[in-house]
């Protein structure tokens, strides 16, 4: 080989390994795609059908891109989506250019095609509500509102669940996960359900109905969905929890928690311990369903980012830095506790022609892993990073 073809070769090794590098901007970075059994790498999408059809644009390396295929070629490897019972809302905020509703059955059904297209499996997040469901909300569905009776309304949790389960299995869209209720912190379908005010009963009653319908509609299909009890913030879970499987709650396989920096006393270095001891003592796999961080300060519209920077944790930036530095140390603090995954809310909630209930554009433009443009950041590549479990 002649001196001139060997320096070619060194300088094109040399040049295709720091194109290699330039993704992840990270001398000791490993690429690796995690499969689910390894570890759950989510991102909550929800909001990306509505988005992209009012006008939002994703891009990687300067080239729009469908935003599933970004998320998968990052590392996704589940998506989840969150779905309400009946969303007009969702089409009304537009006033007459308003066509179609959005977190309703068909968009999630679209949703979950797309996802499963890309090669990504799915959590599927019943609301059992026309709305957001969280801590401080968990309001019937309209519809619902005359249930009073616990049989009837429990009745109805099946048989919703059961309906949209087997629905998607018949179209293969079966879910891999399924989220019976979101931040049931008090309870769902309030106030029947109230896990505090004496209605502890009723609630196991409405949970142990859906988990009935999810493993009915698993016995005849070859995806048999894992069952998540979700609870927002770490420092809530145990009391929440505690006797409830003597009581009659028992038959799901994953304790999800909210963790954000925003909400929760528990400090990042904590994070271990917490899935530790929930992992063990109630014997059930743990995952993050919720988190994030934000990548900047400032803000891409006239919608108000939810945002304090008197909350951001102490040696983490608002910034590009920061919020990839800060996601890596969150996933090593799962792993070494035993987590089996971490879903990132909303990381393509970038700014748009989307409305809310609350603006239009996005109040969390600031926490997404695009740019105000809609292009790739950073904080993306966590999900590729070599852990060590």
């Amino acid at each position: 080989m002649n001196r001139l073809l060997l320096s070619f070769i060194i300088l094109i090794t040399v040049v295709s390994c720091k194109k290699s590098g330039n993704r992840n901007s990270d001398s000791d970075q490993i690429e690796k795609l995690y499969t689910p059994s390894e570890f759950v790498m989510g991102a909550d999408l929800s909001y990306v059908n509505q988005i992209l059809d009012h006008g939002g644009v994703y891009k990687d390396s300067g080239n729009i891109k469908d935003p599933y295929l970004i998320l998968r070629n990052y590392g996704a490897n589940v998506i989840r989506f969150r779905l309400f019972y009946n969303p007009t809302w969702t089409k009304t905020i537009y006033g007459a250019s308003g066509t179609q509703l959005y977190n309703d059955y068909a968009d999630v059904k679209k949703g979950i095609s797309k996802s499963k297209a890309a090669g990504m499996q799915v959590c599927l997040d019943f609301h059992y509500s026309d709305t957001w469901a969280d801590p401080s909300k968990q309001q019937k569905p309209t519809t619902w509102d005359t249930l009073t009776r616990m049989p009837v309304l429990a009745d109805s949790v099946y048989n919703y669940t059961f309906r949209t389960l087997n629905n998607l299995g018949i179209n293969g869209l079966m879910p891999e996960y399924i989220q019976i209720g979101n931040e049931i912190n008090h309870g769902l379908l309030l106030p029947q359900g109230n896990r505090w005010n004496g209605n502890e009963a009723n609630m196991i009653l409405l949970l142990n109905s859906g988990i009935r319908a999810v493993r009915d509609a698993g016995t005849s299909n070859s995806i048999k969905p894992k069952i998540i009890i979700h609870i927002a913030q770490p420092e809530n879970v145990d009391a929440w929890f505690n006797g409830l499987a003597v009581k009659g709650l028992t038959d799901y396989d994953i304790i999800g928690i909210s963790y954000y920096y925003l909400y929760s006393n528990v400090s990042l270095n904590d994070v271990s311990t917490y899935i530790s001891q929930i992992r063990v003592k109630y014997d059930k796999d743990v995952m993050i369903m919720e988190t994030a961080y934000p990548w900047t300060s400032g803000d891409a519209d006239s919608y108000r980012d939810i945002s304090n920077s008197s909350k951001l944790v102490p040696g983490y930036s608002a910034s590009a830095d920061g919020q990839y530095n800060y996601l890596i140390t969150l996933t090593k603090k799962i792993i070494y506790g035993g987590g089996k995954g971490i879903f990132y809310w909303e990381p393509a909630w970038i700014t748009s022609n989307m409305k809310d209930q609350w603006g239009s554009g996005s109040s969390w433009d600031n926490h997404t892993l695009f740019d105000y443009q809609g292009s790739v950041i950073k904080g993306m590549n966590y999900m590729t990073r070599h852990y060590k479990f």
